[in-house]
């Protein structure tokens, strides 16, 4: 089964780490990244850099900045295929951004 781990993180918690604790986050993101059943991810630039686009009245209307105003954004994504649930549960648990105030949004992706 392939699900969609979203990573919504706290803007600016990473500003607040020691270099060499925010090193150490990105390690474990890294680490992650090159476990098996990771089959794809990108970190994300800061939702402040965002395109929206939405229609109203008829016309096509580009707003800057993100979609919703929340205290998380999407920061980044992982992509994994797992046996079941629990393996994805597992593998989100180790996110950095959930112990850091954010949180993991688990989403079944639409196989083809």
């Amino acid at each position: 089964m392939k699900l969609a781990l979203l990573i919504n993180d706290r803007p600016g918690t990473y500003d607040d780490l020691e270099p060499a604790e925010r090193d150490a986050v990105y390690g474990e993101y890294f680490a992650i990244s090159k476990d098996d059943r990771v089959v794809g991810g990108e970190q994300l630039l800061p939702a402040a850099t965002a395109k929206t686009v939405r229609a109203a009245g008829g016309e096509t209307v580009v707003a800057d900045g993100p979609a919703a105003d929340t205290p998380e954004a999407l920061g980044g994504y992982y992509v994994v295929d797992v046996d079941d649930i629990d393996d994805a549960l597992e593998l989100a648990k180790r996110i950095p951004a959930v112990r850091l105030g954010g949180s993991v949004e688990l989403r079944p992706v639409v196989e083809r």
